[in-house]
């Protein structure tokens, strides 16, 4: 007796634990959701999908929304979006504001643009209600040199039909700032800016600078336009003073020169006076040479220095110093 209480024991430990096993890898709950939404899922789907490591909830739960919305979609197509790395919820969601707002978007079309990377939902949404982008403070130069700071608003919608392969808002507001640099320096002054700044626009917009991105530009308003600084006065500043370095750089150099040529020429008396020094002590030697050679007698050297005291008294009372052979200043 009590062996097959043992028994009775283990079959039922055993066949609870496969009834758990069982509803645990076998959505029971979501095939009975489903049936009772009317969408046909098999149980055998269901556990492919777990063999697929597939989460049903996240396949199964889009479909019942989907066939309540009206819109025709089979399990094996949200499967493969699944399985290939996308967001099957958010393509649902776009696919049902879609056919609510009457935009013609396929699920192979919103599936592709879901597995570019971009947001299906938030571009379904923007074709209805259009986005506004804001661009930085964009600063030009009008043609008289004054500098203005302009900021634009573009508003947007999502082009569904370029969303794959399309530029995003970067690329929006790049074209717009550029727009507006080119408008602000073609001006002639920027008085004609400031009195018409809708001439900005207008002429950015004719640009066509969506072609080639996910947006169409609807319009492009200016937001402000400010004055900044007077560019063309501060080159003619920066300008003149170059000028004036150069100037002052160039007299530096004339007047190093000059000094050069002064402390040369000062070295070339002082080398004449060293000869002229070496020249008058050779003088005494020439005088003894000519009295061994009888060519001076004592009168003349007497004659000699008699004219020699003449010429220095002379000298003094005229004044001088007898440096009469210094050079002049001005050497």
């Amino acid at each position: 007796m009590p062996y097959q209480q043992i028994t009775y024991f283990i079959i039922a430990a055993l066949i609870v634990f496969a009834m758990s096993l069982f509803f645990s890898f076998v959505p029971v709950r979501l095939w009975i959701s489903a049936a009772a939404a009317g969408v046909k899922v098999g149980l055998f789907n269901l556990i492919g999908m777990r063999l697929r490591r597939v989460a049903p909830v996240k396949v199964v739960d889009p479909l019942i929304k989907a066939v309540k919305a009206g819109i025709d979609l089979n399990i094996n197509q949200l499967e493969a979006h699944y399985l290939a790395g996308g967001n099957v919820d958010r393509v649902v969601n776009a696919l049902i504001a879609a056919q609510r707002a009457d935009i013609a978007l396929s699920f192979e079309k919103a599936a592709a643009i879901d597995l570019a990377g971009r947001d299906v939902l938030e571009a379904v949404q923007m074709s209805v209600n259009p986005k506004v982008i804001e661009t930085p403070l964009i600063a030009a130069i009008a043609k008289d040199g004054i500098e203005l700071k302009a900021k634009a608003r573009v508003t947007v919608r999502a082009n569904i039909d370029r969303l794959v392969g399309g530029a995003g808002e970067q690329t929006i507001i790049a074209r717009v700032g550029e727009g507006i640099v080119t408008t602000i320096g073609s001006a002639q002054t920027h008085k004609e800016v400031l009195e018409n700044p809708d001439r900005i626009s207008e002429t950015v917009l004719v640009k066509g600078l969506d072609s080639g991105t996910a947006f169409e530009i609807l319009s492009i308003d200016i937001a402000d336009v400010d004055v900044g600084r007077n560019i063309g006065a501060q080159l003619q500043t920066d300008q003149a003073e170059a000028d004036k370095r150069i100037a002052q750089a160039r007299a530096e150099e004339r007047r190093a020169m000059a000094i050069a040529l002064e402390q040369e020429q000062k070295a070339l008396v002082v080398e004449m006076r060293a000869k002229v020094t070496e020249a008058e002590a050779e003088i005494p030697k020439a005088i003894s040479q000519a009295f061994r050679e009888g060519n001076l007698g004592i009168m003349d050297y007497y004659n000699m220095k008699n004219v020699i005291s003449d010429t220095e008294m002379r000298k003094a009372i005229a004044g001088t110093d007898g440096s009469d052979d210094a050079p002049p200043e001005d050497l």
